[in-house]
Parts: C-alpha cells; sequence; structure tokens
C-alpha cells in the first residue's frame, strides 16, 4: 500500500511539474524571455520555496532530473558540427579560461573580505567556476543563437568551464579534507578530463558509423532511437568513470553521431523523449532553491556579493 501510495504522488508531482513548465515556458517567452527561465521560476514555485511539491533529496525526480539533462546535451551534440566547433576553439578555451580565473579570484577575494576562512573562500571561488551546460544550451537553443559563431563560443567555453571545473572541484574537496594537493596529480587530472573528450570523438567517428549502420538493419519501429540514447548513456558513464562529467560523455556522443547518416531518425526520437525528461531537469534544479534562507541578512549579502562578482567575471571572460 506504501508502494502503492508513492507511485501515485510521483504521478501526481509529474504531472505538476509537466503543467507547470509548460504554462511557465509560455509566459516567459511571452514577455521576450527564453521558456528555460520559466521552467527554472516553475520549479522554484513548485519546491522548498513555496508548495513544496519536490523534495530536493527525492531518489526517483533525481535520476529523471539527471536524465533529462543527459538527453538535453545529447541533443545539443547532434545539432552541432565537430568542425564549426573546431573552428573556435581558440576562442573558446580563451573565454573559457578566463571564465575561471575571473570569478574564481572574485569569489575567493569576497569571501575573505567578508571573514570566511581561507578554506571556505576557496570553496566560494570554486563554486563560481563552473558554467552550467545545460542551461546554456538549452538559452542558446531558446534564442536561435545556437548555431551563431558566438553560441559556439558560448557552448564550446561552457564545456571548457565544467571540465576544469571537475578539476578544480575535486582539488578544493582534496584540500577541504585536509589531503596534500600537488601540481602533477592536478595536472593528471587535468589531462584525464580533457583527453576523455579527444579520444571519444576520434574513437567514436570511427566505430560509430558501422555500428549503426548495422543497427539500422534492425527493422523495429524506435530502434535507432533507443540505441542512440543507449549511445549517449554509455559515453555519459565512460566519462564518469574517467573522471570527466556525465553530460560531457552525453555532449560527445551526440557530437559523434552528428556526422552519421541516421542523425535524423536520432534526433527525432531523443527530441520527442526530451520534451518530457529535460522540463523536470529544469524543474528539479529551480526546486533546490530555498529563497527562504535570504531571509537572512548574512546570507544575502555574501549570496548577492558573489552573485555580481560571478555575473562580472563571466560578462568580462567574453572580451578574451
Amino acid at each position: 500500500m506504501h508502494d502503492a501510495q508513492a507511485f501515485t504522488s510521483i504521478l501526481a508531482t509529474l504531472v505538476a511539474i509537466i503543467i507547470a513548465t509548460k504554462l511557465a515556458g509560455a509566459l516567459a517567452q511571452r514577455v521576450g524571455q527564453p521558456a528555460v527561465l520559466g521552467e527554472l521560476l516553475a520549479g522554484v514555485l513548485l519546491g522548498v520555496s513555496a508548495l513544496g511539491l519536490i523534495e530536493p533529496g527525492d531518489v526517483v525526480l533525481s535520476t529523471f532530473a539527471e536524465l533529462g539533462v543527459l538527453i538535453l546535451l545529447f541533443e545539443i551534440g547532434l545539432h552541432t558540427e565537430i568542425a564549426a566547433l573546431g573552428r573556435v576553439v581558440r576562442e573558446a578555451a580563451a573565454v573559457g579560461l578566463v571564465g575561471v580565473i575571473l570569478p574564481f579570484a572574485g569569489g575567493y577575494a569576497v569571501a575573505l573580505l567578508l571573514g570566511l576562512t581561507t578554506i571556505q573562500a576557496i570553496v566560494c571561488g570554486a563554486a563560481l567556476t563552473a558554467t552550467s551546460v545545460g542551461i546554456s544550451a538549452r538559452v542558446l537553443s531558446d534564442l536561435g543563437q545556437l548555431h551563431t559563431s558566438e553560441g559556439r563560443v558560448v557552448l564550446g567555453a561552457a564545456v571548457f568551464d565544467d571540465v576544469l571545473g571537475l578539476v578544480i572541484l575535486s582539488v578544493v574537496t582534496s584540500l577541504a579534507a585536509g589531503t596534500t594537493v600537488s601540481l602533477p596529480s592536478i595536472a593528471v587530472k587535468t589531462l584525464v578530463a580533457f583527453g576523455f573528450i579527444a579520444a571519444a570523438l576520434v574513437l567514436g567517428r570511427v566505430l560509430a558509423p558501422p555500428l549503426f549502420r548495422v543497427i539500422e538493419r534492425i527493422e523495429i519501429a524506435g530502434t535507432l532511437g533507443l540505441f542512440g540514447l543507449a549511445f549517449a548513456f554509455t559515453m555519459a558513464w565512460l566519462a564518469d568513470r574517467a573522471g570527466s562529467a556525465l553530460i560531457i560523455g552525453a555532449f560527445a556522443a551526440g557530437l559523434v553521431l552528428h556526422a552519421t547518416s541516421q542523425r535524423t531518425l536520432v534526433e527525432r526520437a531523443t527530441t520527442e523523449i526530451g520534451h518530457f525528461f529535460v522540463p523536470v531537469f529544469f524543474a528539479f534544479v529551480g526546486a533546490s532553491v530555498d529563497i527562504r534562507t535570504l531571509a537572512d541578512t548574512g546570507i544575502l549579502l555574501i549570496g548577492v556579493l558573489l552573485t555580481v562578482v560571478g555575473i562580472v567575471g563571466k560578462f568580462l571572460a567574453g572580451y578574451a
């Protein structure tokens, strides 16, 4: 009986997410904003800040959300040509690197000025280095800027930031635990993180075309789309095992399949599934924010200052 109640509760929450994200997304577009902003705000409304329908610790919804961001990055990869991304790699790397250094330095300095400890200041700085590839990609897509040179620079820089952010996170975690961190260990982590992307793209472009030609011969409806998703999830798993991010693996899978003749069918199936899972991800992100904590003036001050530093740092990175 308890299991049945838990299941119906999940169903009711999913219905609320679907209705709220679609209505809020449409409203956001009406006022000239990307739909993703409405979906995030819908999550805030449904989460701990207001209605409490979405629990940040809910394992089922968390899993759906993780699937949503993987599918989103796979979709973006399917839309992106490796050669086009390669043409802006220097600009993207420059923007990404500066977009890590400036926010980190600013966050560290602000935290120290506010009286936080050195480790706490480092954590604050590290938190400002990452750029959500999922949100960046969705905003660019909603605004129709994904295929512009500027859009590719932003997307490339976001991927660079996320990979470098993982390295920084692992270093900060070690420092917080009192473990000694050496330059060689940092270099190895960095090489592994970026090396996975290079290896995945090279090997994937060799192995994927013949593999999907064989899969295409299976005359069962939906086979190509499902195998495309299986390929993306496998790449995501391999990325995680290599010390990179799951979403980087899914994005790399999309880049690889972009060059295959089966891309259109895979993309169509992925997009249809994504219509359900992707809004769950953004709603879950919004639901995880507890705006009630901002009633504490100390937390509000730290939050506002770090937000300003993060925005200014990322904005200035564009001039790199």
